[in-house]
């Protein structure tokens, strides 16, 4: 028989592995909400002295003008926590009944099945020891990392591919949309964050999917031998600077460079590209980053809507999602943006007290 003290170590080493590395989907930073009148504003500021780099905040100053402040009051401020149900193992009925004696439950707007969450008595907690998390009945999810897959929209029996999946909260979101039936391609490039998708997808009961460790190019070159190869939706949710999650990863600030977003932004071009070139005629690709820099975002998919006729860039209905929103960003130093990109989504921290996020809808004519 396995000790107490045993079981708790490996579910404790389970969870360091299945949050490794990506900022965008890692557990939330601890903090406090009071039992009574639930504010999603609520901020409690993160005690510790930050060194701002002058370029930083020069090149913020410019982005956001008066909204500055506001920006880095957010992103100096805790994250609420917060939960997915993942329907695929448990209803949402039984997870709230399950939380209900210690939990407060706040529904997230945008996804049905996500709660921002906290205890009732006030005090800090780790969502990571939860039963119901090592079980996978719910996944540890930023609310705005929700979004992506609700605006793709996958459907039983469809061909997806999730191009850069790890560590794969996003992935097991779609594969709960599509209730396990048809095929998820989950990609990724680093073995080490593999290990990581792998066990997320077996602990949330994910069964329709195919891990692969590829370059984009390499799908390319498949389906350059094999023309059949598409897919109907696909995910890019795409290696970024991290702008918007200074609030959980404080060395965003300390790492910022304007160097290594240009180098980021070359990237992202060629996941987008790759991914449409992969897509269906009719498909759609969705295309994010938790990132605020409009080279990152608004320029590129401005590249893929100059180059691909058949490139429809769909409207995002935040209203109806119960989302605010940043309008997009249409000139910004020296930047090509192609006026159409008003219809994205641009999410800074203090529209929805989440992190800051990016999402595209694109259609393949």
């Amino acid at each position: 028989m396995i000790a107490y003290s045993s079981v708790q170590y490996i579910f404790k080493t389970i969870t360091i592995l299945s949050i490794m590395d990506k900022s965008a989907e890692e557990v939330c930073d601890e903090c406090d909400v009071p039992e009574n009148e639930y504010d999603p504003h609520s901020l409690e500021k993160i005690s510790r002295n930050i060194d701002i780099k002058k370029r930083f905040e020069d090149h913020y100053r410019l982005l956001l003008g008066e909204d500055y402040d506001k920006f880095m009051n957010y992103s100096l401020s805790y994250i609420r926590k917060c939960i997915r149900v993942n329907t695929l193992k448990a209803s949402v009925d039984d997870i709230k009944k399950r939380l209900d004696e210690r939990w407060n439950l706040h529904e997230i707007p945008w996804c049905r099945q996500g709660f921002w969450i906290d205890f009732k008595d006030g005090k800090r907690f780790d969502l990571g020891n939860l039963i119901e998390h090592h079980l996978g009945y719910i996944y540890i999810q930023e609310s705005a990392s929700m979004i992506p897959p609700v605006v793709l929209d996958p459907n039983p029996g469809e061909r997806v591919l999730d191009l850069c999946a790890a560590p794969g909260s996003k992935t097991s979101q779609i594969a709960m949309y599509m209730q396990n039936k048809g095929i998820i391609v989950a990609n990724d490039v680093s073995g080490m964050r593999l290990k990581a998708l792998g066990m997320n997808l077996q602990r949330c009961g994910v069964r329709n999917s195919i891990i692969t460790m590829m370059q984009e190019n390499k799908f390319l070159w498949i389906k350059k031998q094999n023309p059949n190869i598409e897919f109907d939706k696909i995910l890019v949710d795409a290696p970024c600077s991290g702008t918007g999650t200074i609030r959980k990863s404080l060395r965003t600030i300390k790492e910022w460079n304007p160097l290594s977003i240009t180098k980021l932004s070359k990237i992202q071009r060629n996941l987008i590209d790759a991914g449409f070139q992969l897509l269906k005629s009719g498909g759609t690709i969705v295309y994010s980053t938790c990132t605020i820099e409009p080279e990152e975002n608004e320029a590129v998919v401005s590249y893929l809507i100059d180059k691909y006729e058949d490139a429809e860039l769909l409207e995002i209905d935040s209203e109806s999602l119960g989302i605010k929103r940043t309008p997009s960003i249409i000139k910004f130093q020296d930047l090509h943006i192609n006026p159409v990109v008003k219809e994205c989504l641009r999410l800074h921290p203090y529209d929805n007290n989440t992190e800051g996020f990016f999402i595209a809808k694109i259609r393949k004519k």
